[in-house]
């Protein structure tokens, strides 16, 4: 996975925008104004911050070296992801899809039965 093959599979989930919320430097991806990924564009190895359920979250560090606590972020609930060819893009596309889940669910049900009609 590169910058633009996440970019791309990120845009291809409904109702998502992509921003500029801090400057030039980081891109995030959100639903309906609430933030699922955010990742800095001008570093070596791509990385991205996703949420996650806590439990969920312990495990994917415990289980993987390249899933990190969330940088910047309430690290109960975010990891930072480093895509460093450890991890195959599949699982990669599943944690994002999981955290903009997470978020869809957390919208008011207005909000929510917007997004399916």
């Amino acid at each position: 996975m590169n910058i633009e093959t996440l970019r791309d599979y990120c845009l291809s989930l409904t109702a998502v925008e992509e921003y500029v919320p801090f400057g030039n430097d980081t891109l995030a991806f959100r639903v309906k104004d609430k933030i699922f990924l955010l990742t800095t564009l001008n570093l070596e190895v791509l990385r991205f911050n996703v949420k996650c359920e806590p439990e969920k979250a312990e495990e994917l560090r415990e289980q993987y070296p390249s899933v990190k606590p969330g940088y910047h972020m309430n690290k109960k609930h975010w990891n930072t992801v480093i895509v460093d060819g450890s991890v195959p893009d599949t699982l990669l596309h599943e944690w994002i899809r999981d955290s903009y889940e997470l978020i869809v669910a957390a919208l008011p049900k207005k909000d929510r039965e917007a997004l399916t009609s």
